[in-house]
């Protein structure tokens, strides 16, 4: 194994690990979302009291658990390989992480003002949320390296594994 070769390696296996930690992590936050469901459903049926903050914690819980496991799903090969909109692209919006740039714009405007969800009586904040999306385009960006690099090491015969 060449030098360049044993060093792809360990950068698709770094790269692979940070995503997998991610997951792994992530995937912990079922609990929470469940458990204010079903913390909301005894309250609201059996108590006749329901909750102002169930809802709001579940669904933000369930955007950041969509959001964060997207580059565990990247990396499963989980992800439905389509290029209906990609195909139409110029090369120049292909090249840009839109994605990053307006999360983090997003984001940070949200925290500069303590964005609250004023919709929710209990008006929670709203920024740690936003920045769950520049925070999945970077594990995205770097899963989608860790990819790139095994296909052209599969190109050059350098790793005779399929890709998914």
């Amino acid at each position: 194994m060449t030098d360049a070769s044993a060093a792809g390696n360990r950068l698709t296996q770094a790269l692979d690990a940070i995503t997998r930690v991610v997951g792994r992590v992530t995937a912990w936050l079922i609990i929470p979302m469940v458990g204010s469901l079903v913390y909301e459903v005894f309250a609201r049926y059996l108590f006749d009291a329901p909750t102002v903050w169930a809802y709001d914690m579940t669904y933000m819980l369930y955007g950041t658990f969509f959001m964060l496991g997207s580059a565990w799903t990247l990396q499963r090969g989980g992800h439905i390989r389509t290029d209906t909109f990609y195909a139409d692209w110029s090369p120049r919006r292909k090249a840009m992480v839109v994605f990053l740039k307006l999360g983090a714009e997003y984001f940070w405007k949200s925290y500069q003002q303590n964005e609250r969800i004023v919709t929710s009586p209990w008006l929670p904040i709203v920024w740690p949320f936003k920045f769950v999306m520049p925070l999945t385009a970077a594990l995205l960006i770097i899963q989608g390296v860790s990819e790139l690099i095994k296909c052209v090491r599969v190109i050059l015969g350098l790793d005779s594994e399929s890709m998914p």
